[in-house]
């Protein structure tokens, strides 16, 4: 039996599902939740369900967007012919950081990962292929996170590119192995992507 009250039990199993909450994480935020005025707590609240009733995805990129396509995929300045691709949405904003990429973007939504059971059809791959002749594109930049899933992601992604003869490059490996690409820093991704290599399917 529970030694909360059933409210604060529900509300620390749905802080638990959050990644990268564990079971205590879940108890100190439930318990800061609790103890801050109610109007805090009801501000964190209508921001989380106008986020979830206003915010979808792109319909091209799958980047967050309140309309059908996101800001970068509106804006007629950008290079159609290459498209930069990330694990999630939030790795556009790293990227965009930089000022180093002036093209477009495609969200995968993830990488694979055959220990979590993600393959290639739970990613955006199929819409991916689907961009590349009606936008022209001449390059894919594969800007996965240098880890074990972010590797085979690029290499999957970069053997299923190159026979349809678009450049297929990597980003440079100054980033550190096993990181993030949302906690490098400007001057570090910027660098990477300068440095892109092709890639090199073998």
């Amino acid at each position: 039996m529970s030694s909360y009250a059933a409210p604060v039990q529900d509300l620390i199993d749905e802080l638990g599902r959050m990644p990268g909450v564990g079971p205590k994480s879940a108890q100190r935020i439930a318990f800061h939740l609790l103890k801050i005025p109610t109007e805090d707590a009801l501000r964190l609240a209508t921001a989380i369900t106008e986020a979830r009733q206003r915010v979808a995805f792109c319909t091209r990129c799958f980047n967050v967007t309140e309309g059908e396509l996101c800001g970068v995929c509106r804006d007629e300045r950008r290079d159609t012919t290459v498209l930069c691709v990330v694990e999630e949405a939030r790795d556009i904003v790293a990227v965009e950081k930089t000022g180093q990429f002036r093209g477009r973007y495609h969200v995968l939504q993830g990488a694979i990962s055959p220990i979590e059971g993600i393959g290639p059809e739970q990613l955006r791959v199929a819409e991916l292929l689907t961009r590349l002749e009606p936008e022209a594109v001449t390059e894919v930049i594969l800007c996965t996170n240098p880890n074990i899933e972010g590797e085979a992601t690029a290499m999957y992604l970069g053997r299923l590119l190159q026979p349809l003869g678009i450049r297929v490059t990597r980003i440079a490996s100054g980033l550190p192995v096993g990181g993030d690409l949302e906690y490098a820093d400007e001057l570090t991704l910027g660098r990477a992507l300068q440095g892109r290599r092709d890639l090199e399917t073998g």
